[in-house]
């Protein structure tokens, strides 16, 4: 997530060194048009999209089985999931023989054209949503970050940024103050505009930090209205002494922002949001988790029986924080996001947390600053904007990184990148399953394939990637969007405008039997006690 205060620091003339930064990275877009270039891969137009589409002969995952099958769209639903489909010759045919034909990837953490003062993330809804659908990830959910405290005014800014989308998206939405109107906006969120999740920051002191008083009620809005709750856990008040602490030690560099928000703060503030969401009784979801501290307070609490939600993202999963040591600026920069990358062995406790159900699904938190607006903080990593990549190196990895490695299953990897997303915002089985009825958002991945990630050949439009030499087996070869073959043959083709917007209801299933526990919790207390009133 964004660094907001550093944000808030901007000189005007980072805009223009952004501006021409990005016109001469190789990833080029063409506004007239949307001319896409990456590599030697050269896309424009609406991409494939017909009207009829047979996937034949491949193994078609969803997380509860896996079957020999062929899957049948019609106008972007699909129709059939059957063995030995036969069609006739007005059908576009994809032959899968020995490939996985899975639900496409949905990211429940994003932040594509977050915008303060003159900057802001490199990434929109155009260029995020290409290297999406080229990395196998058909639909994301975003965070919609109010305009001056108003939900309102933040969501029809976000509504005006996604008309250029190329792929379905939903929202979340942050809440950073409290009054009434926040409280009434809420419900308008959630009756009116499809929204069924809000973010607490515990951490960004001074921007959009909330205190516990705030985060109660939050949450008590967020049962009221069968919401989830989220929050972002890392004591801000600590993170700040500890940011002072590193500048008084003469530590200036990017290593200075993990020395300054250690592990034991993500710890302490996800126990504390564990035990406020247990007091009001409502389930919690914790973005980010980058620590066994965090992850084992999830695992305790998740024992108890407890509804939390734990998302590790892809950095957490496979890096670690020796790149913030890096001898050379750009390249520490690039791995600066919070709650911070960990040393070794974090990452593999996380691995293992996940292929045990201790935590549920993978975001990436794509949040993508050039060099350019990254060198804000080369005398001070306190400027430095906080956000790495991966909305579209997240499924090549976790693939290579969890199942390659035999930790989890390939039923358990669909469910891991895309179903739990779908079932925990109740958008399944319309999304996140290759069944009749559902959206056709799939993806056809070769196990036997190799893929290797490059900053030259990506589709984001940053100049650096984080992922950069990584190589592994199982490829995604071909990502249809909703009906659309807009990857194949490592060619992109995608249209702005083509994107929908996926309204998300309340009540989840996490919120299910939460009434029969409030039931027992008023009968257990045993009072009010009728007592007799003293004669006095």
């Amino acid at each position: 997530m964004t660094s907001f205060v550093s944000e808030l620091l901007c000189p005007l003339f980072i805009f223009f060194s952004i501006i021409q930064s990005s016109l001469s990275q190789s990833n080029q877009y063409c506004d007239a048009g949307f001319e896409y270039e990456s590599g030697s891969t050269t896309a424009c137009g609406s991409g494939t999209a017909p009207s009829k589409l047979l996937i034949k002969g491949g193994t078609v995952v969803n997380a509860h089985h896996q079957q020999l099958a062929d899957v049948y769209v019609e106008d972007g639903i699909i129709v059939a999931v059957e063995p030995s489909i036969t069609v006739g010759d007005d059908v576009k045919v994809i032959d899968a023989t020995g490939k996985y034909v899975m639900p496409g990837g949905i990211d429940p953490h994003t932040h594509l054209d977050m915008s303060f003062m003159s900057s802001g993330t490199i990434d929109d809804f155009f260029s995020g949503h290409a290297a999406a659908l080229a990395g196998g990830t058909t639909m994301h959910i975003d965070f919609v970050i109010p305009v001056d405290g108003s939900l309102t005014a933040g969501y029809e800014a976000y509504e005006r940024k996604a008309k250029k989308a190329c792929m379905d998206y939903g929202f979340h939405m942050a809440i950073t103050k409290w009054n009434d109107d926040v409280s009434r906006e809420m419900e308008i969120m959630v009756k009116e505009k499809g929204i069924n999740s809000f973010k607490f920051f515990m951490a960004y002191k001074g921007a959009l930090m909330v205190n516990d008083e705030l985060l109660l009620e939050g949450f008590k809005r967020c049962k009221s209205l069968g919401a989830l709750a989220m929050v972002h856990a890392e004591n801000g008040d600590a993170v700040d002494e500890g940011q002072k602490r590193m500048i008084e030690l003469g530590i200036t560099g990017p290593e200075g922002h993990a020395l300054s928000r250690p592990a034991v703060l993500e710890g302490e503030a996800t126990a504390r949001a564990i035990r406020l969401a247990n007091f009001v009784n409502t389930p919690l979801y914790v973005v980010h988790v980058m620590s066994i501290d965090a992850m084992e307070e999830i695992a305790k609490a998740r024992k108890s029986g407890q509804r939390v939600i734990g998302e590790p993202v892809v950095s957490g999963l496979v890096l670690d924080e020796s790149w913030l040591w890096h001898p050379d600026f750009k390249t520490a920069a690039s791995y600066v996001m919070s709650p911070p990358i960990r040393s070794k062995g974090h990452d593999k406790e996380l691995q293992a947390a996940l292929a045990t159900g201790v935590l549920q699904l993978v975001g990436t938190d794509h949040c993508a600053f050039n060099s350019t607006q990254k060198a804000l903080g080369i005398d001070d990593f306190r400027k430095i904007p906080n956000g790495v990549n991966g909305i579209e190196e997240r499924m090549h990895l976790v693939w290579d990184t969890m199942v390659e490695s035999g930790q989890i299953s390939v039923t358990d990897y669909v469910r891991v990148t895309s179903t739990e997303c779908a079932r925990i915002f109740n958008i399944y089985p319309r999304k996140g399953a290759i069944l009749p009825g559902s959206d056709a958002d799939i993806i056809i991945l070769n196990p036997n394939s190799s893929f290797e990630i490059s900053t030259k050949s990506h589709h984001s439009r940053l100049d650096t990637n984080v992922y950069d030499g990584k190589k592994g087996k199982g490829k995604v070869e071909v990502t249809i969007s909703r009906g659309r073959v807009v990857w194949e043959n490592n060619e992109l083709k995608v249209t702005p405008g083509t994107g929908r917007y996926i309204p998300m209801q309340p009540y989840s299933y996490v919120f299910d039997g939460l009434d029969k526990k409030d039931a027992t919790y008023l009968s257990s207390l045993k009072a009010p006690v009728k007592r007799a009133k003293s004669s006095s």
